[in-house]
C-alpha cells in the first residue's frame, strides 16, 4: 500500500512522524508474521517542492516532490490557535487544497490529521460527508463547511474515500486504523502493545474542556444560559425560565433557537454534565452527592448521561482525570 504524508510549512512535525515510523514499525510486525512484502506499507513524505520544509517550530522535513500514484494521502494539522485568522492561514496553503482536489479526483484515498480537515474542506472534501477535527476547532469546521455534518465527540470519522480524526495523538489512532484495514487486526493489535498505543479509543468526548470551547451563541441566548447556570440543581421549568426572561414560552423556544440553533434544554443538560465533570476531576465531592448538585434525582440518571455524552462512566472519568 503506497502512502504519502503531505508536509507544508507550518505542520507539525510529530504528525508527520507518528505516521511514518507506526508504519515503519508495522511493516516489521507484518514480517515477523509472515507476510509477503509486497501487501506491506511503502510510505514517502510529500511537499510541493523536494527542498526541505520548514514545519512548525522551525523544524526542517526532508520531502519528496508529490504526485499522485498513491493509495492514501494523510494530510497532518498545523499550528493555529482559536483566536487565528483561520481564513487567511488557509489561503497559504492554495496549492496544497488544489493537490488534494486533484487527488479526491482520481479516486485517492484521502484521511486528515486535527485541522487538517481544514484543507479538506477547502478542496470541497467534506461536502455531503461526515466529518471530525480536534473539538477545540470543531464548532469552526461545523460553520466554515455547512454542508459537511461534523461529529465532533468522534475520534475517528470515515466517510466513503475520505477519513478525518481529532487532534495530535489521534494520529496514532488514525495509523492504527489503517494497519488494520490494510494488514488485518492481529497486526494492529500486536503494533499497538509493543508501542503502547491504546487500541480502543473511539471518542474524544472525555477529552473537552468547555470553558475553551468558543461558542456564537446571541444576546438572548447568552442571557438564557446564564439563567440556566445559575440555576442548575433546579428543576427545568420553561414557564419559569420564561418568566425570568420576560417573554412567553413560545417566543423563548422561537429567540433562542434562532440564535442557538438547539432548545435550551439541550444547552442545560450539556452545562450539567460538564459542571459534573469538573466536580469529579477537581473536587472530592462524592460521586453519590454530585448528582443533586447538577439536577439529576440520582446516581443511575447522571451515569446514564454521562456515558451518553462523554463515553465513559463518572467513576471511569474520575481515576483517569482526577486532580492531584
Amino acid at each position: 500500500m503506497r502512502i504519502g504524508i503531505l508536509a507544508y510549512e507550518g505542520c507539525f512535525a510529530t504528525e508527520v512522524f507518528a505516521v511514518t515510523d507506526l508504519l515503519r514499525i508495522a511493516n516489521r510486525v507484518a514480517h515477523e508474521n509472515g507476510i509477503d512484502s509486497a501487501t506491506r506499507f511503502q510510505v514517502s513524505v510529500i511537499a510541493a517542492s523536494p527542498t526541505p520544509v520548514v514545519a512548525a517550530g522551525g523544524f526542517t522535513i526532508g520531502a519528496h516532490r508529490w504526485h499522485h500514484r498513491f493509495d492514501l494521502i494523510v494530510v497532518p494539522g498545523f499550528d493555529v490557535s482559536p483566536t487565528d485568522d483561520l481564513s487567511a492561514r488557509l489561503a497559504d496553503r492554495s496549492r496544497e487544497v488544489a493537490f488534494l482536489r486533484e487527488a479526491a479526483s482520481r479516486r485517492i484515498r484521502i484521511a486528515s490529521v486535527c485541522v487538517g480537515a481544514f484543507l479538506l474542506g477547502e478542496a470541497g472534501l467534506l461536502d455531503g460527508r461526515r466529518s471530525t477535527t480536534s473539538w477545540l476547532f470543531a464548532s469552526q469546521l461545523t460553520r466554515r463547511y455547512p454542508r459537511s455534518t461534523v461529529c465532533a465527540e468522534s475520534l475517528i470519522v470515515s466517510d466513503g474515500l475520505v477519513t478525518t480524526s481529532a487532534a495530535f495523538s489521534a494520529s496514532l489512532d488514525l495509523t492504527t486504523a489503517i494497519v488494520r484495514d490494510h494488514l488485518g487486526a492481529g497486526v494492529a493489535r500486536a503494533t499497538a502493545r509493543v508501542t503502547l498505543v491504546s487500541e480502543n479509543r473511539r471518542s474524544q468526548a472525555p477529552y473537552v474542556v468547555e470553558s475553551m470551547v468558543q461558542t456564537t451563541s446571541g444576546p438572548f441566548a447568552t442571557a438564557v444560559q446564564r439563567w440556566l447556570v445559575d440555576h442548575l440543581a433546579e428543576p427545568y421549568s420553561l414557564p419559569r425560565l420564561a418568566d425570568a426572561l420576560h417573554v412567553s414560552t413560545r417566543t423563548l423556544l422561537r429567540r433562542y433557537g434562532e440564535e442557538d440553533g438547539r432548545p435550551p434544554l439541550a444547552f442545560l443538560q450539556e452545562a450539567r454534565i460538564a459542571t459534573a465533570k469538573r466536580l469529579l476531576a477537581d473536587t472530592d465531592v462524592p460521586i453519590g452527592d454530585i448528582p443533586r448538585r447538577v439536577g439529576y434525582q440520582d446516581t443511575g440518571t447522571l451515569r446514564r448521561m454521562f456515558v451518553e455524552r462523554v463515553g465513559i462512566g463518572p467513576a471511569d472519568y474520575r481515576r483517569r482525570f482526577r486532580s492531584r
